[in-house]
């Protein structure tokens, strides 16, 4: 597919805020031909987008391969390649999720509130689409998909910027999509990339304030901070995720260790996996060396307190805990672990160094339960069960864009309803205001 950016001149091509800016108008011509579409038209590009992902699924995963081969080679860690990596299983449940998009009910249109005034005019408050949504990331080209789909059915055009590491997926992904668009009777504008332009093209994408309507960043916490500094575009800050995991005196041991390994161990390099586990004194006598055991097994190193340290098998890797590791996010292999008095405690420690983004709580105490999720500041609070699910796939809201950390708009994992902004509609009948 050839672009009419490609289409350009050098000199267009040479300067990174001129070609973004083209990208930006572009997007929003394209976003017009979503506006006034049916349900009907953008579910079958969706299922169409799906199709030719999974059709290209061999050339996906040869340019997937070699921006693994460049992660290696420049020392990325195992959790980031985790998230970078591609299989054909992976390529296919990113296909089946564009599909489940389809299945899901157009948020476009939807009536929020409504009434109608003492005086005869009659008020509708309704979904409509943010316009031209840009997406800032890292190593992550399922995002690449994910956001492409939700921008689609939610009425939006998409601009990715998704960093060096994913470059040689992130490129054939976009052409896949885009030509499924063109071949839809779409625009192809509709998902554009701006890695071309690296980071000179970032920033520019972070100062296209009146054609871009709103940014999310998606990454480590350096990036969304650089973003939520440089970016005059309005901003929804995702999360970085210090997740934690509170063992209640009460909890049953059985499930807090089933629910501690699923949290930590079962894919470590995503925002909702635990990153600290406190338990209640009481409970860390029992429940500390089958935990400790089983983190080792799995191949956890552990950075404990004094007495959590105590209860270590001595072949297991551990270290001291410091205030850095209460502040960390691992994204690895690695737990921080302590032992702390009970629940105003664990609810202080976690109110110290929480993101924001998922607390979980293991307990029998009905009265500890509604307190933690009472007294607790995030956007996801869950009881006796995995911090894992706090997605917008398990919650049924679909792919997400990401998890949104901040209180403004939106909160927690963002599906299609938070990618829609709302206007009035007001019918009259002569009125004037007296």
């Amino acid at each position: 597919m050839t672009t009419s950016l490609e289409q350009s001149t050098p000199a267009v091509l040479d300067d990174p805020e001129v070609a973004v800016l083209a990208v930006a108008r572009r997007a929003r011509e394209a976003s017009r031909a979503l506006a006034t579409a049916t349900r009907a038209t953008k579910d079958a590009a969706l299922r169409a987008l799906a199709d030719a992902l999974v059709a290209a699924t061999d050339r996906v995963l040869a340019a997937n391969a070699q921006d693994l081969e460049r992660g290696r080679a420049n020392g990325m860690s195992p959790g980031l390649l985790d998230r970078l990596a591609l299989t054909p299983e992976r390529v296919a449940a990113i296909a089946d999720a564009l599909r489940e998009l389809a299945a899901l009910p157009d948020p476009v249109g939807e009536v929020v509130r409504g009434s109608t005034l003492p005086n005869g005019l009659r008020l509708r408050q309704l979904r409509v689409p943010m316009g031209v949504v840009g997406m800032i990331y890292e190593a992550r080209p399922n995002v690449t998909v994910d956001a492409a789909g939700l921008a689609l059915k939610s009425g939006n055009a998409v601009i990715l910027r998704g960093g060096s590491a994913a470059a040689s997926s992130n490129e054939v992904v976009v052409e896949v999509l885009a030509d499924a668009l063109v071949a839809q009777g779409l625009p192809g504008d509709l998902v554009q990339s701006v890695d071309a332009w690296g980071r000179p093209g970032a920033v520019a994408l972070m100062h296209a304030r009146g054609l871009v309507d709103v940014l999310v960043p998606r990454g480590g916490a350096d990036l969304i901070a650089t973003v939520v500094r440089e970016a005059t575009v309005p901003v929804i800050e995702t999360g970085v995720g210090n997740c934690h995991l509170y063992v209640d005196a009460s909890a049953d041991q059985a499930d807090a260790l089933a629910i501690l390994l699923n949290s930590k161990t079962q894919r470590v390099g995503v925002c909702n996996a635990v990153e600290t586990l406190l338990v209640h004194r009481d409970a860390a006598d029992a429940f500390l060396p089958s935990a400790l055991t089983a983190l080792a097994a799995a191949g956890v190193t552990v950075h404990g307190d004094d007495v959590t340290l105590r209860h270590a098998p001595r072949d297991a890797a551990t270290a001291p805990a410091t205030d850095a590791d209460w502040a960390t996010e691992y994204l690895s292999l690695d737990l921080a672990v302590r032992v702390v008095d009970g629940l105003d405690a664990a609810i202080e420690h976690v109110r110290q160094w929480s993101t924001g983004h998922t607390e979980a709580i293991v307990t029998q105490d009905l009265r500890a339960a509604e307190r933690f999720v009472a007294e607790v500041d995030a956007a996801a609070v869950i009881v006796n069960a995995s911090t894992r699910f706090t997605d917008g796939g398990q919650f049924g809201l679909g792919a997400e864009i990401g998890i949104s950390t901040q209180k403004l708009h939106a909160r927690g994992p963002m599906g299609l309803a938070e990618l829609t902004t709302t206007k009035w509609v007001v019918h009259g009948d002569g009125h004037v205001r007296p």
